[in-house]
């Protein structure tokens, strides 16, 4: 039986401006509705997120169209072997959330991929969407 898993290396040959360029296209899907946030069994951390901290679409596109270039912590290929050809790009960006009635500030641990469906625009999905559970380095700060 084969795994469909490689191992994840840290890309970090980026410059301030390609991870500009990046968000760029990253807010226009945003904008235009061309995105999605990962909510199946497997990411059950992002539902539990999103329910706790009550983030309705509004606070969504808050927190993701505020991204900036020095949020961003590295990239990986994507892991799932038939889909290597991907690149996820990792953010984590502090916020003030609502935790039942209390306020709190959150680092939110956000993994993105950019696709580009066959004869149309780019679409995003944010693979991750929760709160970070382990240390991360930045790569601009």
């Amino acid at each position: 039986m084969s795994s469909k898993k490689q191992n994840a290396h840290k890309l970090l040959d980026f410059t301030p401006d390609e991870i500009k360029d990046y968000l760029d296209e990253f807010r226009k899907c945003i904008l235009e509705g061309r995105y999605s946030i990962s909510q199946n069994e497997h990411r059950q951390e992002n539902i539990d997120f999103i329910e706790d901290y009550k983030v309705d679409t509004k606070k969504e596109h808050e927190i993701l169209l505020g991204l900036q270039f020095d949020d961003f912590c590295y990239a990986v290929k994507n892991d799932n072997i038939d889909f290597a050809h991907e690149v996820l790009y990792i953010f984590c960006k502090q916020h003030e959330l609502d935790f039942w009635g209390t306020s709190e500030i959150v680092d939110i641990y956000i993994k993105v991929n950019m696709i580009e469906p066959r004869r149309e625009d780019l679409f995003s999905v944010v693979v991750s969407f929760h709160k970070r559970n382990f240390e991360i380095t930045y790569l601009f700060r």
